[in-house]
């Protein structure tokens, strides 16, 4: 239901010299015609980051020193893309940088699990895995054709005619005995074994003993034939043993010089490869691999028969750092800086049983490894966010080796096989940050002051001058040209410079978010294209208009909460009043804020008083809405009432404060002026100019002091003030010290320009109950008095007849009274 109001009428204007601010201090504007361009087509882009001299003096000091210690924390810079500009700002200073080199696993013979570490130059480790490439893949594919060439056959048949001719001289003159015998010799197979035995002879025919049994068992063999056979075996039976002991002798004398020749040969064939591999390469390493290599092939591999698995998986070389010959030095950007990513990781294969296997070849490069010798950008809650990265990139940079192994609990039960060779790496870390992580890691971590010790300080300001609007000027034309963005002329760069400097809300300053200000760009680039969004076609020019139209519709698409409490102020769901006078009531000011986006609102503060001795309540505090700011400026507000009242006697009163209809949590002590001059207000029943809302700090002394979102907190009463009624006397108390920082909108400037909205910045308390009362707010006498028509010569009345009254039932309180000093005469 909508709130009836009668018709508004013009409250009482402040008194008591009480001066609005001008209209020229309620915004700063930049004349487009100041600007010394027609367009952003006339503007050279901006090639490095504007406005950050020192922060920039101070990445290149950390940037080129070779000192320990000297990575580099770069704090500010809050909100998206500051890893890009970081890597920007590394590539337009170009920095030098050592040596970059190849970095190479190999396996290692004697220890499997600890693979080895090969060092190349720039390029060399490519090439290095393409011979070792070639020669795994002759030794696999050709080695054994060429161990069967002729002439190495030719020679295997020597040894094996020599074989054969000492088994025949040994075994010729035992066969003939046999023969004569009734016997004879026959090689019997047993799976691989050859055993050569005994067999009876029946018609010149080698018979198996078990036969020979059967036949003398049937008959057909004679008592004499088998007893004869029986008694000659038995004699022949140590002959035998011992040519069989000779005979194996012989065959293993055969093949270890079958062996012999097969080895001799492979050398001689992997000694011609590997040593031009020697002569190509002579880094430290690479000598001992070859010849372990060869060993391996020599010792494991030349037996006959084909292998089930590739064997010369454990001949390739794994380049898990590798670069160009003409590689620049590396930026590496790592957005997602877990432990695999960091450091790197080692990955294994399932065994044909489902075991898990690692080696070598499994040894992958993490970022770290990556930028060796150059740049590694990280961002400092990404890093701390992620499971031993933090503690791992702390080690990695105080000992300057690289240790790649599995992070613990990878998977569990099963414990890393291969701690591959560290690597010494010589890594510069970037690492951005903001001030309250950094201020936490100087604070909390010992390691980190000593691995940081260069800090590049980007600041969320530039000087608001002719120089600072150029720098506008160069952004926005780089936007364009990099995203194929219309041209900005000078009254856009000015409406963007406009509201840089609201960003800012500094006197004196625009804001160095040029992120934010790019967004605001392409959508006035949108704007400005019509009906057609996507044509790139020439001839459009975005203009001040779209600029202030793109920010317009970005606070409007922000605003539901914003239009809801204006809608519950109109309706009276919320009760704020814009006119007439009320003792114990006064506007104050809050924010909210929606993204980037800042909404100013006022809230009524209250205060009741009688006479007691609990002193001051805070409401918000008592029912645990209050933040610790918040209820720190109601402590301050007590000590400024003993400051400003100074009475002979205690203060005997209960009094409260509250912030109506607040049904959240309350911070921010930017209320606390509001909140002394309703307190004095109740105490003195002298009544508030309810058209007047304030916002500003105090302290002990009575100075008004800055508080932040000062233009939002001005606009957002303005807009209750226009939803309610306009009574032309109305306006916003604030802080002399945020004067500069104004950047109204342009309806409020009108609104001021009329006469019917003001805005007063005042240094005091006293300035402030004035210009809220239209009464004289007192200044102390010398002997310590206010004038006792003063608002404060009241309030020190108010509080001895409340000390009265608050006096216990038939005590009779006394206080000395200051009595004037004595009138000099000549």
């Amino acid at each position: 239901m909508k709130r009836t109001t009668k018709a508004p009428t013009r409250s009482a204007k402040p008194a008591v010299n009480a001066q609005p601010l001008s209209l020229q201090a309620l915004r700063w504007r930049c004349d487009p015609k100041s600007l010394r361009f027609a367009s952003t087509d006339e503007v050279e882009p901006a090639s490095s980051v504007v406005g950050q001299d020192d922060a920039v003096e101070a990445l290149r000091y950390g940037l080129a020193t070779e000192a320990p210690g000297q990575n580099i924390f770069v704090r500010g810079l809050t909100g998206t893309g500051r890893l890009t500009l970081v890597r920007r700002l590394l590539e337009d200073i170009r920095p030098t940088c050592p040596r970059i080199k190849d970095c190479c696993y190999v396996h290692d013979f004697s220890q499997p699990e600890r693979p080895n570490l090969l060092m190349f130059s720039a390029g060399r480790g490519v090439e290095f895995r393409r011979r070792i490439a070639k020669l795994a893949d002759f030794i696999r594919d050709d080695l054994r054709a060429a161990l069967s060439s002729e002439g190495i056959a030719v020679r295997r048949r020597a040894i094996d005619e020599a074989a054969r001719r000492q088994l025949k001289a040994m075994v010729e003159p035992l066969e003939e005995a046999l023969h004569e015998a009734g016997l004879t010799l026959v090689n019997v197979e047993a799976g691989p074994v050859s055993q050569t035995v005994v067999f009876p002879l029946v018609d010149d025919k080698a018979v198996p003993p078990e036969e020979f049994e059967q036949l003398h068992a049937t008959g057909e063999i004679t008592d004499e034939h088998y007893k004869t056979a029986r008694d000659n075996f038995a004699g022949f039976e140590q002959q035998l043993n011992e040519v069989n002991e000779k005979a194996t002798e012989l065959r293993h004398k055969h093949g270890d010089a079958i062996s012999a020749l097969l080895e001799k040969s492979a050398r001689g064939i992997l000694d011609g490869m590997v040593r031009e591999i020697r002569t190509a390469f002579p880094e430290p390493g690479v000598e001992a691999f070859l010849d372990e290599l060869v060993e391996d092939v020599v010792a494991n591999r030349l037996p006959e028969g084909e292998e089930a698995v590739d064997f010369t998986r454990n001949y390739h070389v794994n380049v898990v750092l590798e670069h160009k010959g003409d590689d620049a030095c590396p930026i590496v950007v790592e957005t997602a800086p877990t432990m695999r990513n960091l450091v790197g990781t080692i990955e294994h294969d399932l065994g044909a049983g489902g075991d898990i296997a690692q080696s070598h070849m499994g040894i992958r490069a993490g970022a770290l490894l990556r930028a060796d010798g150059g740049y590694l950008i990280l961002e400092d809650r990404e890093v701390l966010r992620e499971p031993g990265a933090w503690k791992a990139l702390k080690r990695t940079l105080r000992t300057g080796s690289l240790e790649i192994t599995l992070p613990d609990g990878t998977m569990p039960g099963f414990a890393p096989a291969l701690k591959p060779e560290p690597i010494e790496i010589n890594v510069k870390v970037v690492l951005i940050g903001d001030p309250e992580i950094y201020y936490m890691l100087d604070e909390r971590d010992p390691d980190f002051s000593q691995l940081f010790k260069v800090l590049a300080d980007f600041g969320d300001v530039i000087p608001r001058d002719q120089t600072g609007v150029d720098h506008y000027a160069t952004v926005v034309a780089r936007i364009a040209k990099e995203e194929d963005l219309p041209a900005f002329d000078r009254s856009a760069i000015a409406a963007l410079a406009e509201h840089g400097a609201r960003i800012a809300a500094r006197s004196g300053k625009l804001t160095a978010r040029f992120g934010r200000l790019a967004d605001i760009a392409r959508e006035a680039t949108f704007i400005a294209r019509g009906e057609n969004p996507c044509d790139n076609a020439t001839g459009v020019t975005v203009t001040g208009d779209n600029v202030r139209e793109s920010v317009r519709r970005g606070r409007k698409r922000a605003s539901l909460p914003s239009r809801e409490f204006r809608e519950y102020v109109a309706d009276g769901t919320i009760r704020v009043e814009t006119s007439g006078t009320v003792v114990g009531q006064v506007n104050g000011l809050a924010v909210l804020q929606a993204g980037p986006i800042i909404y100013g609102f006022p809230t009524r503060v209250t205060a009741t008083i009688g006479p007691g001795t609990t002193g001051v309540i805070n409401i918000e505090r008592e029912a645990a809405l209050s933040g610790a700011i918040h209820t720190k400026g109601f402590y301050i507000l007590g000590g400024l009432m003993r400051h400003l009242l100074r009475t002979d006697h205690p203060l005997a009163f209960d009094a409260s404060v509250a912030l109506e209809q607040s049904y959240g949590g309350i911070d921010g002590d930017s209320a606390s002026g509001a909140e002394i001059c309703c307190l004095l207000s109740a105490l003195t029943d002298i009544p508030l100019n309810q058209g007047i809302a304030m916002t500003g700090a105090i302290d002990q002394r009575g100075h008004i002091m800055a508080v932040g979102a000062v233009n939002e907190k001005i606009e957002g009463f303005f807009d209750a003030c226009h939803d309610i009624g306009i009574t032309g006397a109305q306006g916003v108390v604030i802080p002399k010290a945020n004067a500069g920082d104004l950047m109204l909108r342009h309806d409020v400037l009108e609104s001021c320009s009329r006469g019917d909205f003001r805005v007063y910045a005042v240094e005091t308390v006293h300035e402030a109950l004035e210009i809220l009362t239209g009464k004289p707010a007192g200044r102390r006498a010398k002997n310590g008095d206010y004038p006792k028509r003063s608002i404060l010569g009241l309030a020190v009345q108010r509080a001895h007849d409340y000390w009265l009254k608050a006096a216990p039932p038939g005590s009779s309180p006394t206080t000395k009274r200051r009595t004037p000093p004595a009138r000099k005469t000549k």
